[in-house]
């Protein structure tokens, strides 16, 4: 009786549980070597806010990528957050759904983190975060995929070992300019009939406001925790790192050819400067400014020239 049990069960298990969808999601983070002590940062602040991630070591290697898929079901991952440093200046995202893909490679600026411009709010570690996002991702096929690949990354499931029943903070994803603009805020709740500074400097107290039906009794207020940053869509590859581009980012122009334009300007305005007084000079023979007398004048037989030659 015992075994006819087990394989009922066994049986009517997945359709009671079909209804139900699991979240079990573990994101593997790592960067490459070169990274600066702002991106470390970064990495540290993400690997808080995220108690269902994985840190990892550095990555010695830039070209071959697909390790990372071994290292990921080397530690139980099916998430990989991979930062990619280049030049000590320019910082590149890799998210990726092991071992199959997609993945999605995007370029990382406006980069602020927790510590530098002292943001008051504050949650709770180990919490769980509200995601939000712009309306603008479900108009195109490439921002349905980015984002369901932040609502596998930045989502943390309730069955995590390290989380806390707790949701305390958000985190929103916004489309514009081309960009994905992410920012994370703390649910700030307030009482309503808090003491307030008066016009002569005494404090009074505000009157409670009257109960409305379906509302809350506390002032719900969002305050910026960080790190925020913009990420750059550049492709989207079909199976994890590697396989066949299903779109690229005509628009996007890498850092690398924006430091070589300014160079090249800069180069051409010095150019143009010695032409121009090369000119002059040329200018100034055909005239006879720079000859004695409309003859070119004698060399001075005791010059160091004359001597010396």
């Amino acid at each position: 009786m015992a075994a006819v049990y087990k394989t009922l069960s066994a049986t009517n298990g997945p359709e009671k549980e079909s209804g139900d969808r699991k979240n079990k999601q573990r994101v593997l983070v790592l960067s490459s070597r070169g990274v600066t002590y702002r991106h470390r940062h970064l990495l540290q602040d993400l690997y808080s806010l995220m108690p269902h991630s994985r840190k990892e070591a550095k990555l010695d290697t830039k070209t071959k990528l697909y390790q990372l898929n071994e290292l990921a079901e080397l530690y139980n991952c099916n998430n990989v957050l991979f930062f990619e440093a280049r030049k000590g200046k320019d910082l590149y995202a890799w998210m990726s759904k092991a071992p199959n893909g997609p993945t999605v490679k995007m370029h990382l600026q406006n980069l602020h983190t927790m510590e530098e411009l002292n943001f008051i709010g504050n949650c709770l570690k180990g919490s769980r975060p509200v995601l939000s996002f712009d309306a603008a991702f479900d108009k195109q096929a490439h921002l349905r995929v980015i984002k369901e690949l932040l609502t596998q990354i930045f989502g943390v499931p309730k069955t995590s070992r390290k989380v806390k029943p707790f949701v305390d903070h958000v985190m929103a994803f916004t489309v514009a300019d081309g960009k994905i603009w992410t920012r994370v805020y703390q649910i700030n709740e307030s009482e309503p009939g808090k003491k307030k500074a008066g016009v002569d400097g005494e404090e009074t107290e505000e009157k409670p406001a009257p109960k409305k039906k379906g509302k809350t009794e506390f002032d719900v207020s969002l305050v910026e925790i960080g790190p925020r940053f913009v990420l750059t869509p550049i492709v989207i590859q079909e199976s994890s790192f590697g396989g066949p581009i299903i779109f690229e980012n005509k628009e996007f122009v890498s850092p690398n050819q924006i430091r070589s334009d300014l160079r090249r300007t800069k180069a051409g305005k010095y150019n143009r400067r010695a032409e121009a007084i090369k000119d002059n000079k040329s200018k100034h023979g055909e005239l006879g400014l720079t000859t004695h007398g409309g003859r070119k004048k004698e060399k001075d037989p005791l010059n160091d020239s004359v001597l010396f030659a």
